[in-house]
């Protein structure tokens, strides 16, 4: 999903899937997506719903703040969190 204008707006539908317990997406890339902090934080909050199946997230490109960093920080010290490669 990579080069879309996905916006925070999109990544929160998305956020939505990825809590889906049924949802088994191992790899999501969304590099140049224009992904604020806000976007960052659903994120995050979408992985600790459901941390079982991610492994690797692409978020290259975007603008996470200093919020959108720690959020994503704090859920990579989560023992349930299974994110190998986080870019």
């Amino acid at each position: 999903m990579s080069n879309n204008n996905l916006q925070d707006s999109g990544v929160k539908l998305l956020c939505t899937g990825l809590e889906n317990m049924k949802c088994h997406l191992e790899i999501l890339r969304l590099s140049d997506c224009s992904i604020t902090e806000e976007g960052y934080k659903a994120l995050a909050s979408a992985l600790r719903s459901n941390p079982s199946h991610l492994i690797e997230l692409d978020l290259t490109g975007n603008d996470p703040g200093q919020s959108g960093v720690k959020e994503l920080s704090d859920l990579l010290q989560d023992p349930n969190c299974q994110l190998k490669t986080l870019r």
